[in-house]
């Protein structure tokens, strides 16, 4: 894999926590539009306060959407985009300070100034106001602090874009930083870096900047503590809050501001509303830092560095300075150097090391640390066990690579197949979502020329083989570090970075090495890769052409007892775009632990085996996934749809025809042990998500079920076990795209064809049992006892935070149901994440939000800090109970625009066409296909009155004789955790003195999974009987 910006972006974002389990992309002209708009008229009173206006911004012919740039008299930069249609407008602000310009003796202080520009400023003092007036009104916001800029940005329903624009002007114009809000904020902070600190890549990244030259800004720790910005600044007679005031003063200039705003306004609308809100920021006149030299000089080449990890990983990177190419963005040159040493074919660098048995996956590419010269080129390798004894061997088989390409030299062929893929990709890239586009923007805005800005970032169109040979010159042996990662240092590795406490060692690399390396030569296992042959060729859009009405919604076009298929033509996107979705449902699948590794065991060697085919298909953005369910086995594949035939034609040929290399079953193997085993090292509030689904899902394997069985994971058991997946099935398929009904229908038959020929004799058809209908049944959920309360306790030796969630069990899914769960859970948000994030400081992960599994649902709240989960609980508690004062005293007039936000983020449009496909594939495999439920259940929501939604809480919310509560505990046992030593009684004690309402422990999870009742399978929106009849196909 190449990646051609950073390998490493590890933002420092400011908290609103996203689950998986709850709830990206880039890309590149083929006919260089200029995207030139139509004339728009100058504002007279605006020209006194503009320096510049920009027109002709280039943008994809796919894109709607108009586009102005502005220089204002301050000298900030802005990005005015208006398209009428937004369901969400969006704000993005980019300062060009970052942590390298923390002062020496404040580490952390740029981060700490971005968490406390959300407190409270001059015109709105209430540290809530910008977040409250965002919660009620369909919006969010985030932040991150980087090395060299820090960016800000929030959306919000389109009617209340000026009020929001006004409270996040006041950021940058007259923030607060009250001493109380000091004083509680640097707790957030702290708590962060307590997260992170048994995170590997965070590490690893820390101990590379600790390591460079400790004179150069590089080496600083961006993210701060409480020893760097409380205890220790108090000791040495530091202000913490006159520093973060002169920060804020020094750097805060709107002539290194970029700002980009996406709303319905049009252009001449949105271009007042940023002159009188953001023409009051102070230009001070400051020059966006630089940094020219290298963090890494001659002491810090020839070296090797091996790191002792937390998970158990082994992990080879090899580094190389880079000097600055930002000014080079039109050819891309390390891009190109990038593409070769990352790519994945026959014959590539990762090819060789796989089957030397060496290697897992690699990833090279241009890391930009900051600006005017701190780059670096890196490569990456996920090392086998075999590999981490032959890192010397590998970085010679990487400078053969090298050589290759600098005897090679430049190819122009290759260059304009990569130039031929991003324009194609440009021509038809679809919408982001609002938030996304101003963040990509803003800071294309400080990067590249305002007409460029769109194009900048995606479509290299100067061939420049004498910077490609620039970069290639960078990658030799004498400017090489090495970083190498394993558990198999422990012993020797006898030095600790200081901020997370790593182990490592450093190990001169012997001058013969290095010589070895330099006189490498060439291998005959490597070559530069073949034509591409995936790029797409036709871009016809199937329903311009075709008269016949398209339905809506997914329609079923084949119903057997094999497959059962739905089919929607698109006609919204308008894209050359397909998305193919294949359920194989197999009750081997998942009977017992053992099948359930030998079906992820066969999942991962069947990628495996596909990889090198398949990953110029990647490329040309025709994309695959092969995935686990509890029903069987899912295949995806989608993009565009000239070539999605070939693709998926040889991925079920290799699926009928499949044979077990026996060296990657090894490898495969012990990664997925290991992975398994890995899973101790995760997040405290992981555990709790996890064994919360383990405790509720009517079956479901446990980590140590699975661990336990592998020790039957064999090869002969595997090439036995793969078989029986494809003999007793059921396909549940849905294509969604750019395929007329006949053309899917076709597609579908090759799949059948393949999947029933005898691959022994193809006259033959090989036989496949159907299922029964009871085995399409779903999984049931745990129904908890009405008045019940149950805690499970987990134990976490390696984090220093601890974690508590909280499951308020509603029951079944109803349109009714689900919309009195979601206005309340919009109601309580907000507050919840003030009052125990912001107010009490009790972690910085502080979440509420919805569960759904097998048709049920409830409430869940989850907070991970340093206190005792048992106190998390209390407070938890106490501000459950006042939920109940919150909605009794709210207004009409708030509770109405906690109903209109909810509705407007219900009906939000999905901004691309794999959305949409996988909104309709949750329908299809939830059994539900209720296709337009948003609209349905906002119908409803339309309804609601304060008094039910206060019914609905006082039944299965408040502690009452019908709710029913499950609790998780996860209690750090590492030095310094909750659970480590005694803790004081304020901590420790239980909240509910009664003890006829303490909660009952469960010690075995089949004992109490045993002992519940289960909810009935929820009916379908629609019902559709499954059909019994052979394919007429």
């Amino acid at each position: 894999m190449f990646i051609a910006r950073n390998i490493n972006n590890n933002n420092k974002s400011r908290l609103i926590v996203v689950f998986q389990q709850l709830s990206s992309t880039m890309n590149r002209n083929l006919s260089g539009s200029t995207g030139e708009e139509a004339p728009t008229t100058s504002l007279e009173m605006n020209k006194d306060i503009i320096k510049k206006r920009f027109e002709k911004i280039k943008k994809s012919p796919n894109d709607s959407q108009l586009y102005r740039g502005l220089i204002l008299n301050n000298n900030m930069k802005v990005l005015l985009i208006s398209d009428p249609t937004t369901d969400k407008s969006a704000v993005s602000l980019d300062v060009n300070v970052g942590y390298l310009n923390d002062p020496a003796e404040l580490p952390g202080l740029a981060h700490f100034c971005e968490h406390m520009l959300f407190l409270g400023t001059e015109k709105y003092p209430d540290k809530n106001s910008y977040n409250s007036y965002l919660s009620q009104h369909g919006g969010s916001s985030n932040a991150m602090t980087l090395p060299d800029y820090t960016q800000y940005h929030f959306d919000v329903s389109p009617e209340y874009l000026e009020g929001a624009v006004d409270r996040f002007a006041q950021f940058f114009i007259a923030p607060l930083f009250t001493e109380s809000a000091t004083e509680l904020e640097v707790q957030a902070v702290h708590s962060e870096h307590e997260k992170n600190i048994a995170n590997d890549t965070w590490r690893q990244d820390q101990l590379e900047k600790s390591s460079a030259d400790p004179n150069h800004p590089y080496s600083k720790f961006g993210t701060g503590h409480r020893g760097t910005l409380d205890s220790g600044p108090k000791q040495k007679g530091i202000n913490v809050r006159e520093a973060l005031l002169e920060f804020h003063k020094t750097w805060y200039s709107a002539n290194i501001m970029a700002l980009s705003i996406l709303g319905k306004e049009s252009l001449d609308q949105l271009e007042k509303m940023i002159v009188d809100k953001f023409s009051p920021v102070e230009n001070k006149e400051v020059e966006a830092p630089t940094w020219p030299e290298h963090p890494f000089n001659d002491d810090h080449f020839g070296k090797k560095w091996v790191i002792v990890p937390i998970k158990d990983i082994r992990a080879l990177k090899m580094t190389f300075p880079l000097p600055d190419l930002s000014q080079h963005f039109r050819s891309g040159p390390a891009h190109y150097v990038s593409h070769l040493l990352g790519h994945e074919a026959d014959g590539s660098l990762l090819s060789a090391l796989k089957k030397a048995g060496w290697c897992n996956a690699l990833v090279a590419g241009e890391k930009r640390a900051a600006r005017g010269g701190c780059n670096f080129f890196s490569i990456y390798v996920d090392l086998t066990e075999e590999g981490i004894n032959h890192v010397d061997d590998i970085v010679k088989l990487t400078f053969q690579y090298i050589n290759m390409l600098r005897i090679n030299g430049p190819l122009e062929w290759i260059f304009d197949e990569c130039k031929q893929i991003a324009n194609v990709d440009f021509n038809f890239k679809e919408k982001l979502l609002p938030r996304t586009t101003v963040n990509v923007t803003v800071r294309a805005l400080q990067k590249y020329p305002f007409e460029e800005v769109l194009t900048g970032p995606y479509l290299p169109t100067e061939w420049r083989p004498d910077l490609i040979n620039t970069v290639v010159d960078c990658l030799v042996p004498e400017k090489i570090r090495i970083h190498v990662v394993g558990k198999v240092y422990q012993n020797i590795a006898d030095q600790l970075e200081f901020w997370y406490g790593t182990k490592y060692a450093i190990q001169v690399i012997p001058k013969e090495i290095i010589e070895s390396w330099r006189n490498s030569g060439l291998s005959d296992e490597l070559k530069i890769p073949n034509a591409n042959e995936f790029i797409p060729e036709s871009f016809e859009i199937k329903c311009n052409s075709n008269r016949e009405e398209i339905n809506k919604f997914p329609k079923i076009i084949l119903d057997t007892r094999l497959m059962r298929v739905w089919f929607k033509q698109d006609d919204e996107f308008k894209i050359p775009k397909v998305n193919l979705t294949f359920d194989f449902v197999s009750p081997y699948a998942y009977l017992d632990p053992c099948n359930f590794n030998l079906t992820n065991l066969y999942i991962q060697l069947f990628k495996d085996s596909l990889n090198e085919y398949a990953y110029n298909a990647s490329l040309a953005q025709l994309s695959w996934e092969f995935s686990a369910s509890k029903n069987g086995m899912t295949l995806m594949v989608g993009g565009y749809n000239d070539k999605h035939r070939v693709l998926l034609s040889k991925i079920i040929d290799r699926m009928v025809n499949f044979k077990v290399d026996n060296q990657r079953f090894e490898i495969i193997k012990e990664i997925y042990i290991r992975n398994l085993k890995n899973f101790e090292a995760d997040q405290p509030y992981q555990h709790a998500v996890y064994y919360l689904a383990v405790l509720l899902t009517e079956q479901g394997w446990t980590k140590d079920e699975l661990l336990e069985a592998t020790e039957f994971l064999t090869l002969d058991r595997l090439e036995e076990f793969i078989p029986k997946l494809l003999t007793k099935v059921h396909i549940q398929c849905l294509i969604h795209g750019n395929l007329t009904e006949s053309e899917a229908l076709e597609t579908i038959k090759m799949v059948e064809n393949q999947l029933t020929k005898d691959p022994q004799d193809s006259e033959k058809s090989k036989t496949i049992v159907p299922l029964v209908p009871k085995q399409y049944i779903l999984n049931r959920e745990i129904s908890l006892d009405n008045g019940s309360h149950y805690l499970y306790e987990i134990e976490n030796k390696l984090h220093k935070s601890s974690c508590t969630e909280i499951y308020y069990q509603v029951g079944l899914q109803s349109t009714e149901s689900n919309i009195h769960l979601e206005l309340l859970g919009q109601i309580i948000s907000e507050p919840f994440f003030d009052v125990l994030r912001t107010q009490e400081q009790l972690g910085y992960i502080v979440f509420s939000g919805i569960r759904r599994g097998n048709g049920v649902q409830g409430l869940r709240v989850i907070i991970q800090g340093d206190r005792h989960p048992q106190y998390l609980e209390e407070r938890i508690e106490a501000f459950i109970h006042s939920v109940q004062d919150r909605i009794v005293n709210m207004s009409e007039d708030e509770f109405n625009r906690h109903k209109t936000s909810l509705a407007n983020q219900r009906l939000e449009k999905p901004k691309k066409m794999t959305t949409l496909s996988a909104i309709f594939w949750s329908e299809i495999t939830n059994q539900q296909y209720n296709f337009d439920r948003a609209n349905i259940e906002v119908a409803y929501l339309r309804t609601i009155t304060k008094s039910q939604i206060l019914d609905f809480y006082n039944e299965t919310i408040k502690q009452s004789p019908q709710r029913r509560k499950l609790s998780l505990h996860v209690v750090s046992t590492a030095p310094g955790g909750a659970g480590f030593t005694e803790k004081s009684s304020e901590e420790s004690s239980t909240a509910q003195t009664d003890a006829t309402t303490l909660p009952i422990k469960i010690t075995d999870i089949l004992a109490f999974k045993s002992s519940q009742s289960l909810f009935p399978i929820i009916k379908p929106f629609i019902n559709i009987p499954r059909k019994d009849q052979k394919s007429k196909l």
